[in-house]
């Protein structure tokens, strides 16, 4: 790739409120006094740029952003990470999410608020604006219409998404056969094609993108490409503290690799560093990794086999 240009994405703006050290989710009109909290910013493509940029990479993030005391927050905490936002929204409500997270050794749970907007012509003119010249861009459903062009000019689309109920080849198909990678985890895979097993999930997958890639958790990643499976042995000895946002500290690594050229199992093998590295300590970006510290895990990764 051109390291002159850049990777861009559209996501809604998250900012998380993080109680940790809880014993238990507290039941109806009960107070429970966590062992410490802190305010964040949460996941989604604005953590996965933001990590991009931490490696390096020159990102834009395209997201909404008003004037109340969340987004203000937002703000300064994009530009403490070294990243300008790039706001689409002119309103007078609140168009962050807003998120209170209880986290139990267990398990989290989370109450979550946010004003919604709603993406216009407008809108999605800015982020075709916004997003020309780009390397990479992450696909947002609510702008598929132009990918489409963005791909003809030379732009690599990525997709990644959470989990949803009606995740189906059915109402994600126009999607897969646009992208060049989809990047879902195990459960997403098989959910989406209605299969028992990733081996199973990637060979439908593969009638749609060109290379799949499912994440495997502690297991890895699988590639499946020409054919052939690859099994990219999960980064050992990590102690997870938190996962929330793993994946999109996955999709950074795996980014800086398509961004400068890696093969898929390198860049794929950078993917896993960098979510192994994001799950240990609390909330989406407190852990990460420098440019150099990932180019050194990955050689010394490559050289002993984990």
């Amino acid at each position: 790739m051109d390291n002159t240009r850049f990777v861009t994405g559209f996501g809604a703006t998250n900012v998380d409120l993080l109680y940790s050290g809880m014993p238990r989710v507290p039941q109806e009109g009960e107070e429970i006094f966590a062992q410490s909290f802190s305010v964040q910013l949460g996941g989604g493509y604005p953590a996965t740029l933001i990590n991009l940029g931490r490696l390096g990479v020159p990102t834009h993030v395209q997201t909404f952003l008003g004037d109340d005391l969340f987004s203000r927050f937002a703000m300064d905490a994009y530009a403490q990470s070294g990243v300008r936002p790039l706001n689409l929204y002119d309103g007078a409500r609140m168009p962050v999410n807003v998120t209170s997270a209880v986290i139990t050794p267990r398990d989290r749970a989370f109450t979550s608020y946010t004003d919604p907007v709603k993406i216009t012509d407008q809108h999605r003119q800015q982020v075709l604006d916004n997003s020309r010249g780009a390397a990479i861009a992450l696909v947002h459903e609510g702008f598929l219409d132009i990918y489409a062009q963005l791909k003809r000019e030379g732009t690599l689309l990525v997709y990644d998404t959470g989990w949803r109920e009606d995740m189906h080849l059915s109402n994600m198909a126009e999607i897969l056969n646009l992208v060049d990678f989809y990047t879902p985890n195990h459960l997403e895979a098989m959910r989406i094609t209605q299969t028992t097993s990733p081996c199973a999930a990637a060979r439908v997958l593969a009638e749609h993108l060109p290379h799949v890639v499912i994440k495997l958790g502690g297991e890895g990643c699988l590639l499946y490409s020409g054919g052939k499976e690859t099994l990219i042995p999960a980064i050992p000895d990590v102690t997870a503290v938190d996962t929330t946002g793993a994946g999109d500290a996955f999709l950074a690594g795996f980014c800086y690799g398509l961004y400068h050229g890696a093969d898929l199992p390198r860049a794929i093998l950078y993917g896993s560093i960098t979510g192994a590295e994001s799950v240990k300590a609390v909330g989406c970006l407190s852990s990460y990794v420098t440019e150099e510290a990932l180019l050194e895990k990955a050689e010394m990764f490559e050289k002993t086999g984990g």
